[in-house]
């Protein structure tokens, strides 16, 4: 089971990382041109904060973990990737773009999956 959950761990954490990322890289006009239409209702700052905590969590999940220091921070970083997931998947919806909630509410499903097993007694 620890390996399968550090399997998805990597997964999610190089998608995050990616993610976060373009996010901080990229122009929100040059986002939003590309298929990120949720970039629209925010601003410049709002979309690099959002990337900057896709790319902070991303490492959070990994580097914690593989250094022993403070291991506690994986769990708390896939919580907080949860929550920014629930925020994406809240934002499709209202804007009618399921194709959009689906990819967000994997990712939100599996950053809860890590948080649940990290966190605990159960935690291996």
């Amino acid at each position: 089971m620890n390996i399968a959950i550090w399997i998805i761990t990597a997964l999610i954490a190089v998608a995050f990382i990616g993610a976060g990322l373009m996010k901080v890289a990229q122009p929100r006009t040059k986002l939003a041109a590309n298929g990120m239409a949720w970039t629209n209702d925010y601003s410049d700052a709002g979309v690099k904060l959002v990337g900057l905590a896709e790319l902070l969590g991303g490492l959070g999940l990994i580097l914690p973990a593989v250094t022993g220091i403070a291991p506690i921070l994986v769990p708390i970083a896939a919580a907080a990737l949860t929550v920014i997931m629930v925020g994406a998947v809240v934002w499709h919806v209202r804007a009618n773009d399921t194709k959009g909630a689906l990819p967000s509410a994997v990712l939100g499903i599996l950053a809860l999956l890590v948080a649940i097993t990290r966190f605990g007694p159960w935690a291996f």
